[in-house]
């Protein structure tokens, strides 16, 4: 009889061994779960990187192109470029800022292009720019949910 008790108890798992592995699988699911969408918006940032990239290469080509004219409208290179992130079709998210301006406060996905500028503390300067020098403000997400500023420079 004693033989059988003993046997018995070498069967299965005590509720300590199931309650560790379910602790353990949890916290590797909160790992997931918080890992996810940090992921996901450093995706889209590096995305939305490229795609200014793209416009000022076009808008760079276009002025190469066209004898150091600027520009007057989105649709004289918009069809060249090929974006990702942002609205292709129109380039509905792109906007020329008027020369005279220098602060731009990003927004959404918005993309904010002047020529004849540099880039300077997350905006535009005329600061020992030349005509050919295009620059670029747009907004990409932080990890408290807030949109910062960023200047490129083609």
């Amino acid at each position: 009889m004693l033989q059988k008790l003993q046997k018995r108890k070498e069967e299965g798992f005590t509720i300590i061994e199931v309650l560790i592995v379910l602790a353990i699988a949890g916290l590797i699911l909160l790992v997931v779960f918080l890992a996810v969408p940090a992921l996901q918006r450093n995706s889209r940032n590096t995305q939305r990187k490229n795609d200014v990239a793209a416009i000022l290469g076009g808008v760079s080509e276009y002025i190469n192109n066209n004898g150091g004219q600027s520009p007057t409208a989105l649709t004289d290179f918009c069809p060249n470029v090929k974006l990702g992130f942002y609205t292709a079709a129109s380039c509905a998210d792109v906007t020329f800022t008027a020369n005279s301006g220098s602060t731009v406060t990003a927004v959404g996905d918005k993309v904010f292009v002047k020529t004849g500028a540099k880039c300077s503390s997350g905006n535009f300067t005329a600061t020992n720019a030349t005509s050919r020098n295009i620059a670029a403000v747009y907004g990409v997400e932080t990890g408290g949910g807030s949109i910062q500023s960023i200047c490129q420079e083609s």
